[in-house]
């Protein structure tokens, strides 16, 4: 995936916005306000810090050791910098998918019902 396709995806979902708080080399996802994805789109190798369960983060450190890692700069038990080109496309569409939905089961319900997302 590319990172003008990873950041095409996290835009894909509602109320999904791009800032860039802290500079403009680094994309940070938002929904509501709440970050769910950030990147930095000119690094190489291409990483992805995504919100995650924390037993599934562990569970995809295990099995993705070289790809998956606990978060860079984030809270490592929810956390985890994802290195783009050491997973499947579709995996890795999940994993953003699920970090947006975690983040938004974390708001209020009538800002999850605008979202069509109970």
């Amino acid at each position: 995936m590319t990172p003008e396709r990873l950041r095409a995806f996290c835009l894909e979902f509602n109320a999904s916005v791009e800032e860039f708080p802290f500079g403009p080399e680094t994309s940070v996802f938002k929904v509501l306000g709440k970050m769910f994805a950030l990147t930095t789109p000119d690094a190489d190798p291409l990483t992805v810090n995504l919100k995650c369960d924390p037993d599934e983060a562990i569970r995809l450190r295990e099995e993705h050791p070289k790809a998956v890692v606990p978060g860079w700069h984030m809270n490592k038990r929810h956390w985890n910098t994802v290195t783009v080109s050491g997973l499947p496309d579709k995996l890795l569409r999940e994993l953003i998918e699920d970090s947006y939905d975690l983040v938004v089961a974390g708001l209020p319900r009538a800002e999850r019902l605008k979202l069509d997302r109970p």
